[in-house]
């Protein structure tokens, strides 16, 4: 399943996972560093695209601003 937004494209990004040595240690410092994935918050929402509806994933940040017309169910 695609994890990008379709409203603002918004997809997973990457990084790593740091791990450090806990306050005990003598010299805090970095232990190891283990690539990982940031994946958006993505939901899958019903809206209207040119006046007729349609399935959207859409993130998070979009649905709060709302980049987008919801889909009025009566």
């Amino acid at each position: 399943m695609s994890q990008r937004c379709d409203v603002c494209g918004k997809q997973p990004t990457f990084g790593n996972r740091v791990s450090r040595l806990g306050k005990g240690a003598q010299v805090r410092r970095v232990k190891a560093r283990v690539p990982r994935r940031f994946s958006a918050n993505i939901q899958s929402v019903r809206a209207t695209v040119n006046g007729a509806p349609k399935r959207l994933k859409v993130c998070t940040s979009c649905i709060k601003a709302g980049k987008f017309e919801r889909r009025v169910s009566l």
